[in-house]
This record gives C-alpha cells, structure tokens and sequence, in this order.
C-alpha cells in the first residue's frame, strides 16, 4: 500500500451520539468513545505516512446543539489537546487548525495557541483539526481576504484563489472519509474536494478503528484518479 497511500486523508466523524444512544447512555459518552478513535487514526496515519489529516471536528452548524452539550464539547476538546500535544510532539505531529476560531471559548483559543506553537517544528504528519469551520464560510472569507486587498476578482485564477482559503498551503484531499452511514458532505472542505475520492461508512465513529481503516485505504489503492481525463490504455 505504501507506494498508492493518499498524502491528505480528510474525515467526517459522524455517530458519536448514535453510538451512545444505542447504548441508552448520554450523548457525552459517545463523545467521550470517539476521542480514542482520534487518537488511533493519528496514530496509524503516522505510522504509514501519509502527510494531512484533517478532522472534522465541530461544524459551525453544531453551535446551534443545546448549550450543556456545546459546553461539555468544549471543554473535552481543550482538555484532549493540552493532554494530547506533548505525545504529539514527541512523535512529529505537527497540530494545525481551521475555521472561525475567534468563536471558540478563551480555554479553547488558549490550548490551539499552545498546540500550534509546541508543534511548529514537526515535519511528520500534521493533523488539522477543523473547529467551529464551514465550507461556504471558508469561501467567503477568501473573498473578504481578496476584497481587502483591492484585487480585481477577474483576475484571479484557482491556483490564486486557493492561497486565501484555510489550506493556502496544503494539497487537497486525495480522500473523504465519512462515518455514520450519512451520504452527504455536511458544508465540509467544499473548495478542496472537487477531486477527492468519497468513501463512506455505516461504522459509527467510535467503532472505527484501524482494521477498517486499512482496508478503506486499500480500496483508494485501487483506484483510477483521472481529474476530468480518460482512462489509460
């Protein structure tokens, strides 16, 4: 698999709270369950290189959840990334994240700030945490990015576009990743995913783990990638 692995895997973790529902307990629990798959996902990235991982982390549609939920997500996702970063770091993960995080609590804002400096010399995989991020909203604010800098829109080309949106500098996703069974994008990466090979699963996030996930990259193996042209004979 080594020679045909993506370089930029990104994943929709969807069924944390299915996943306890089904299990008659509260919705945290399933948060709680889906931070382990976290962390094995990380872990096997790293270990078979491949170079972006982005998570979809918190839509900024899930501001609308109830409030006790919100909050408890909040606080798990500060704790996990103060617990997370010196492990991280000392396996050459490199911490990245994307959104409107000027939305996210001071505790939050505090811990990526940490996260990000602790990790900026890393040059194995780097994770990329979305947080309160939104495909379209990412859209827009490259065109509030452009619009301040008085360029002429006519002028710009895709490649120039795509240096005022979140991922400037990373390669877009050779492969989206879904959990939970839903068929459907969730206003995730839409400017970076034009090309990107969809795969989806009924595994809930927090029963997904590395076992499936080889065999989820072993299908992108076998793949053909034509990006618009034809087949080779």
């Amino acid at each position: 698999m080594k020679s045909s692995i993506p370089q930029h895997v990104a994943i929709i973790m969807d069924g944390n709270g299915r996943w306890a529902k089904e299990r008659g307990l509260p919705r945290y629990i399933g948060h709680q369950a889906g931070a382990e798959s976290v962390r094995e996902i990380i872990r096997v990235s790293q270990q078979i290189g491949i170079k972006y991982l982005t998570l979809y982390t918190f839509s900024l549609e899930n501001w609308k959840r109830p409030k006790i939920e919100v909050d408890f997500l909040m606080k798990m996702l500060s704790k996990l990334i103060k617990n997370e970063v010196e492990t991280l770091a000392k396996n050459n993960v490199k911490l990245n994240f994307i959104g409107k995080l000027e939305l996210l609590p001071d505790s939050v804002k505090k811990e990526i700030k940490s996260a990000s400096h602790i990790t900026e010399a890393c040059t194995g995989l780097t994770v990329i945490l979305a947080i309160s991020y939104g495909g379209r909203t990412e859209i827009l604010d490259a065109i509030h990015r452009i619009g301040y800098e008085g360029r002429n829109l006519m002028d710009i080309t895709e490649e120039e576009f795509k240096k005022y949106t979140y991922l400037s500098n990373v390669k877009d996703p050779d492969l989206l990743v879904r959990t939970g069974g839903e068929l459907r994008i969730s206003n995730f990466l839409l400017w970076h995913i034009a090309y990107t090979e969809l795969y989806f699963t009924p595994t809930l996030w927090p029963d997904f783990r590395k076992e499936e996930y080889l065999r989820i990259l072993e299908d992108y193996s076998t793949r053909e990638r034509r990006f618009g042209g034809i087949p080779e004979v």
